[in-house]
């Protein structure tokens, strides 16, 4: 598979949360507004390249026995480091993710990368593997976020944008909200798929 393979493949049909259903934790705590899960996408493929750089290039050397204690740890460095570039340059946005930015550690997502791709791939198809990836899933966290911002709120990325007498649906910023939205979305592509294949 070539390079633009693999960084479309997380676009659209490896696309982590609704394809893969990876990473779901994040996905369903942090969409409450678009920003908050562009800011979570953003943090999350930094990581998610920034590892598989450099699983890939250290691959040959990593001991096969403590691989993923190896693994654990390279990805844990880069998190550190979104983490205090979020507290010094992004405070609200780092105070609104809370938790989740350190918990990206065990996101399932940048560890299954790191052991199904970067450390059996070279250093280019690993980059586009981490960029698709990651990619994929800023946009799937920013759309999920962005409908649940417009329908719970009646607003778009902060701007209101709702006429006067709108009534937000208040249960889409709440958990089942989450799932209800996740759901739709889920569904929606999977019966775009089934039109693809049946043409």
């Amino acid at each position: 598979m070539g390079v633009v393979q693999e960084f479309t493949k997380g676009l659209w049909k490896e696309i982590p949360p609704f394809r893969l259903v990876l990473g779901l934790c994040p996905t369903l705590a942090v969409t409450t507004a678009g920003k908050n899960g562009v800011g979570m996408g953003l943090a999350t493929t930094f990581v998610l390249v920034c590892s598989n750089i450099l699983i890939s290039l250290l691959r040959n050397i990593i001991p096969n026995k403590v691989r993923i204690a190896a693994f654990i740890v390279v990805i844990a460095s880069f998190v550190v480091i979104v983490e205090l570039v979020m507290q010094a340059y992004f405070y609200p946005l780092y105070k609104i993710l809370g938790i989740f930015i350190p918990l990206i550690v065990v996101n399932c997502i940048i560890l299954g990368r790191a052991e199904a791709f970067a450390s059996k791939n070279g250093v280019l198809p690993s980059i586009a593997d981490g960029l698709g990836m990651g990619l994929g899933f800023t946009i799937s966290l920013a759309v999920l976020g962005s409908i649940r911002e417009i329908i719970g709120n009646g607003t778009f990325f902060g701007a209101s944008i709702m006429w006067s007498s709108f009534e937000p649906f208040a249960i889409m910023l709440k958990p089942p909200g989450a799932f209800l939205c996740l759901g739709l979305i889920l569904g929606l592509m999977n019966f775009i798929s089934s039109r693809q294949k049946g043409h």
